[in-house]
Formats: structure tokens, C-alpha cells, sequence
């Protein structure tokens, strides 16, 4: 464990006992001396850590709000996969989804996509887990 104010630590990393399974916890509570607000909307947060855990497969985030102590987890086996289909579960789709993944040149891609029979389209892009609303790298 170790803790940290205005971006630098205050104390040494200590074991603070034995772990029965692996990860990282973060506490985060704004500083209002860096931060002009400091009071998050928590379906803003769960949103994005949503995003996350579909843009990192494998991998639970955990969000408590510690002011109300409501709790959510976000897991995703299938990845973007999985955010395609939760993003049509309502609407008549054409075809299953088609997914890639693949590297070259040490830049990974990943892209999955499905049509449905709707009139608007939804896109969603994402560079390095940042959503990209104008596209671009």
C-alpha cells in the first residue's frame, strides 16, 4: 500500500498482509486545491469504467460510491464484442457480429461490427481506450 497527496507520495510501499487473489485498488478522492470540481455523477463514472471493461477484456472494475455505498461491477469476457451486442439487444439485427483483432508492426486492431434494420447508425471509436467522438487516431 502506499499513499499519495498532489500527485506525489507521503508514505513508503508497505505489505499490509497476504493477498488471496491479485489486482489494484484505488481510492480517489479529489483534491480541491488541484480540482475546480469535485463532485462526480456517479452514472457518468459507471459509464466509462462500462466502456473499459468492455475495451479490456478479462479485467472486473469495481466502483463504490463511498458517500452512498452503492456498488457496481463491470466484467466482459467478450470485449468489444460483447459492447456490440448490448448495444443492438433491442433493435432487429442482419447477421451475427463480425469481429477482428490482429498486429502489425506493433499497433493493434480490433474492430467489431454488426448491421441491424434501423434507420440511424451507432459508431463508436476508440484509440488507447480514449472514445474518439470525431473518429481519428
Amino acid at each position: 500500500m502506499v499513499c499519495n497527496e498532489r500527485g506525489k507520495p507521503v508514505t513508503e510501499i508497505k505489505v499490509v498482509g497476504k493477498a488471496k487473489d491479485t489486482g489494484t485498488k484505488i481510492r480517489f478522492k479529489p483534491d480541491p486545491e488541484i480540482f475546480e470540481v469535485t463532485e462526480f455523477n456517479y452514472d457518468t463514472v459507471a459509464q466509462r469504467l462500462r466502456e473499459l471493461a468492455f475495451l479490456n477484456k478479462g479485467v472486473k472494475l469495481i466502483l463504490i460510491d463511498e458517500r452512498t455505498g452503492k456498488k457496481e461491477e463491470f466484467y466482459s469476457e467478450e470485449g468489444i464484442k460483447g459492447f456490440v451486442a448490448l448495444l443492438n439487444k433491442n433493435k432487429p439485427v442482419l447477421h451475427d457480429i463480425i469481429y477482428y483483432s490482429g498486429e502489425k508492426n506493433g499497433i493493434i486492431v480490433e474492430v467489431a461490427l454488426q448491421f441491424t434494420d434501423t434507420e440511424f447508425e451507432t459508431l463508436f471509436a476508440f484509440a488507447n481506450n480514449i472514445h474518439t467522438v470525431e473518429g481519428g487516431t
